[in-house]
């Protein structure tokens, strides 16, 4: 690729990531949910379920989102720590259904996230693991995974992402991001402070890799792991210290500018 036509591309995504990366992205993004909340736990955790749910039409995403806060009455850190899951007999709960995660994922993610958060304090901690590795992203996600899902295996495994499967782990980066990045634009949160915006990888779905292989940024077919490493370095050229605002760029081209589009 010639330096002019990593010129070209790269002010394409600069031109897209200051469209897109403005607090107008919020209102109809999942993102819009642990934008309720203050607290840095309020923040995470419903960030972190916002994350795990974001796949399918955008409207069912949010609407579903509400019920979860709906759930934890509006309150995700006290009702994690706080709540007996173990005695707990909740319809809201029993009746929770957001396409393949059901009732029992949920459960098991409550009583997860409370285990993360009275034995490591925070899911900052798990997912920092790593911090001087090469990988420390991949590192960081499989430790979390690890501790998250324990050693017996269940259901709730295929809702969370592993890289080392060669999974693009698309709703982790996601909620990665969320919580690294700090722009000053008022979407991301940027209240993780272990790890660096330039540790980041890229989210990648099928409207981001479309994008990325029509610029000529991503070669490989599928969307996977591997793919997700390519894109990032490739994105790492344009910007070391924050790749992945041009997450912004490359959603906003595949998927904004299309009517009910799908995540």
């Amino acid at each position: 690729m010639t330096s002019q036509k990593i010129a070209e591309i790269k002010s394409i995504l600069d031109e897209a990531h200051d469209k897109y990366n403005t607090v107008n992205f919020i209102e109809l993004d999942p993102i819009s949910i642990p934008h309720r909340f203050n607290t840095k736990e309020d923040i995470e955790i419903s960030a972190f379920l916002m994350a795990t749910i974001s796949w399918g039409q955008r409207k069912s995403i949010l609407k579903n989102g509400d019920t979860l806060m709906k759930i934890m009455d509006n309150s995700p850190y006290e009702f994690i720590v706080e709540t007996n899951f173990e005695k707990l007999n909740s319809k809201a709960i029993n009746s929770f259904v957001h396409r393949t995660f059901n009732a029992k994922d949920l459960l098991f993610f409550f009583k997860s996230l409370q285990k993360i958060y009275t034995k490591h304090k925070g899911l900052e901690i798990l997912f920092s693991k790593y911090t001087s590795s090469e990988h420390a992203i991949k590192e960081g996600i499989n430790y979390f995974r690890n501790e998250f899902l324990g050693n017996k295996l269940n259901r709730s495994f295929k809702h969370v992402s592993n890289p080392n499967e060669n999974s693009a782990c698309k709703r982790l980066n996601m909620f990665l991001r969320w919580m690294v990045r700090q722009d000053r634009r008022g979407v991301d949160f940027g209240i993780w402070k272990i790890l660096n915006p330039s540790q980041l990888y890229c989210p990648l779905d099928v409207h981001s890799g479309n994008v990325a292989r029509q610029l000529g940024i991503l070669v490989r077919n599928q969307n996977d792991w591997k793919a997700t490493e390519e894109l990032t370095f490739k994105l790492r050229e344009f910007c070391y210290e924050d790749p992945i605002k041009y997450d912004f760029s490359l959603f906003g081209i595949g998927v904004i500018s299309k009517l009910d589009a799908a995540f």
